[in-house]
């Protein structure tokens, strides 16, 4: 009887996900980076100033702090040497592409349903070329802000070398969110409301604003310590202010490694439980 034979499941296996993943992305390799320059165009042809929108709202956001810190609260004296704001600056311009992509990055296959619905397109690819958009802004401010460090004086030292790891670092954890919950926000718009409750906290939690080494080592600072944005954010700073190489810290990028991991064995898993049913309900 028909009843007593188990239903096989349709899902691919973790091992078949993973191959179908590279495969989409070797395969539309050419049309991933032509989707990002598409998506970052439409992102600022809607106003008047355009591309100059994405180095003015860092600035506003940057002076704001700085304001706030500096002159208001006067708690924003020199850090190894360094002025407060050019602290502020190493540390706060990684954040603004780890803050779109856990915004932007967690709706982005919502943002590019048509290519779900009406195109024969792999979604696996979608967190990617939004990643890589939001990306080559960074790169921007990036050497924005390495300008910034010469035109005041300061002298550039050999520990910059090791920028290029950290930003790979930053991407690649972000891409790896992306692909964990963009499809779970294609499902749930609950759960893309739930991040961007949640934003405001991992940015107030983590060392974007203040010292994390100089808090006394408990509970809390043990906990920050394993925030990857922590980590991600000193290690930028490590290239500018405090002159440290990422191997001196090998606990610390050993706890990120972690992160990595699990980041993209969520994004394997989520890919895997939505992608029969994405199109529906999309």
């Amino acid at each position: 009887m028909a009843s007593s034979f188990e239903i096989k499941s349709t899902r691919p296996s973790v091992g078949e996900t993973i191959v179908t993943i590279a495969r989409d992305h070797i395969d539309y390799r050419k049309q991933i980076f032509k989707l990002a320059g598409s998506d970052l165009r439409r992102t600022y042809r809607a106003s008047a100033l355009g591309w100059s929108w994405a180095i003015i709202k860092p600035l506003v956001t940057i002076f704001v702090y700085w304001f706030a810190f500096a002159i208001g609260l006067r708690r924003g004296g020199d850090i190894e040497g360094y002025p407060f704001v050019l602290w502020l600056i190493s540390g706060i311009v990684p954040w603004f592409y780890m803050s779109e992509m856990l915004t932007l990055g967690t709706e982005c296959i919502l943002r590019n349903r048509y290519l779900v619905t009406k195109m024969k397109y792999p979604v696996s690819t979608i967190p990617t070329f939004t990643s890589i958009s939001k990306f080559s802004v960074h790169l921007i401010l990036m050497m924005i802000t390495i300008l910034i460090f010469v035109i005041t004086g300061n002298e550039l030292t050999i520990y910059l070398v090791q920028l290029p790891f950290y930003m790979l670092c930053n991407f690649l954890f972000f891409t790896g969110w992306a692909m964990f919950a963009a499809p779970i926000a294609a499902i749930s718009t609950d759960f893309s409301n739930l991040v961007k409750s949640f934003v405001t906290a991992v940015f107030w939690l983590s060392g974007v604003l203040f010292q994390v080494d100089t808090m006394h080592k408990g509970l809390a600072h043990k906990l920050l310590m394993l925030n990857p944005v922590t980590f991600l954010c000193n290690g930028y700073r490590n290239c500018f202010i405090y002159h440290t190489w990422f191997f001196d810290q090998p606990k610390r990028l050993l706890y990120f490694a972690v992160w990595l991991v699990v980041i993209y064995a969520l994004g394997i898993w989520s890919y895997r439980r939505t992608r029969s049913e994405m199109a529906d309900v999309l």
